[in-house]
């Protein structure tokens, strides 16, 4: 099956204590349907000290459902969904609110 939600694409955060926020999706987790968004959904992991780092209290961005995310609208600039249409021979998103195409 395709991604509809891919790496680089800006997104913003439908539900949960980051709703209304947005940002890039950094990291793409097909397997889990998860996707990992910059700044978004950050928690703190206690990290123990090793050689090559200092350890302590390390902040890092968690994984989000897929669900949760919506693309934003390159034209409107607002949360759309996503489909695919056939465009020269070769299958491309479509943002679904203004019809544009999405990084072709």
């Amino acid at each position: 099956m395709a991604a509809k939600i891919k790496k680089g694409d800006k997104v913003v955060i439908l539900s949960g204590r980051d709703k209304g926020k947005t940002g890039q999706v950094t990291r793409v987790l097909p397997k889990d349907d998860k996707v990992v968004v910059s700044g978004v959904n950050t928690v703190k992991r206690h990290q123990r000290a090793t050689q090559t780092n200092a350890g302590g209290i390390e902040e890092k961005d968690a994984p989000l459902h897929v669900s949760n995310v919506a693309l934003i609208d390159p034209k409107t600039n607002e949360p759309t969904r996503v489909g695919f249409e056939f465009r020269d021979g070769k299958k491309v998103r479509i943002a679904k609110k203004s019809g544009e195409v999405i990084d072709g």
